[in-house]
């Protein structure tokens, strides 16, 4: 099991996002996310992806993935939605079941 902070920041989260995870970090641009629990569960299932791959090694995957689908697609959104990580979390954050019967290294099937 692992647990994690929420805080609310406007200032760390990027423009045009509702919240990112910095292990064991979860920020959230506004306070009202805080009862959005399709965003905190999108959110958690990055912080089970980043613990998988001991944290750093997720961030190094997550960059040089969000490059080679930039250069693919030319298009920062839908690189960003192209990411591995970022489908995975999509496609599951409204089964707030997911965290606990995710199977581990989930995201590869996703690539």
């Amino acid at each position: 099991m692992y647990s994690y902070v929420v805080i609310v920041s406007k200032y760390i989260v990027p423009k045009n996002y509702s919240g990112i995870t910095l292990f064991p970090f979860i920020f959230l641009k506004r306070k009202s996310l805080l009862e959005n629990k399709t965003v905190v569960n999108h959110e958690s299932i990055h912080l089970k992806q980043q613990l998988e791959l001991l944290i750093v090694l997720f961030y190094l995957c997550y960059g040089i993935e969000f490059i080679l689908r930039y250069i693919k697609h030319r298009n920062w959104r839908l690189a960003y939605r192209s990411i591995s990580f970022e489908k995975e979390a999509y496609e599951n954050e409204n089964n707030m079941n997911y965290t606990k019967e995710r199977p581990l290294w989930n995201f590869i099937s996703y690539f």
